[in-house]
């Protein structure tokens, strides 16, 4: 067999990383639906009151923003 024959089982559209990361993200949204009390929650200086699946929502897409901008970095070089 010649190497372009071989497939290397990574990429592919169910790979093992991908269900696990597609796991954990469905996983997190049900956490942050089923946390629906007020909270308060300083931000630096100020307290803001607001839905605790408000605050776990924006944490949430802040990570993920900040994720996919260090991977695509990295996969930039």
């Amino acid at each position: 067999m010649s190497p372009k024959d071989v497939s290397s089982g990574s990429g592919g559209a169910f790979s093992p990383a991908r269900i696990a990361v597609t796991l954990l993200a469905v996983l997190t949204i049900v956490f942050i639906c089923v946390n629906t009390a007020e909270v308060t929650i300083r931000v630096i200086i100020p307290k803001v009151t607001m839905p605790l699946w408000a605050a776990l929502l924006g944490v949430f897409v802040a990570g993920a923003l900040c994720g996919a901008y260090l991977f695509r970095r990295r996969a930039a070089r």
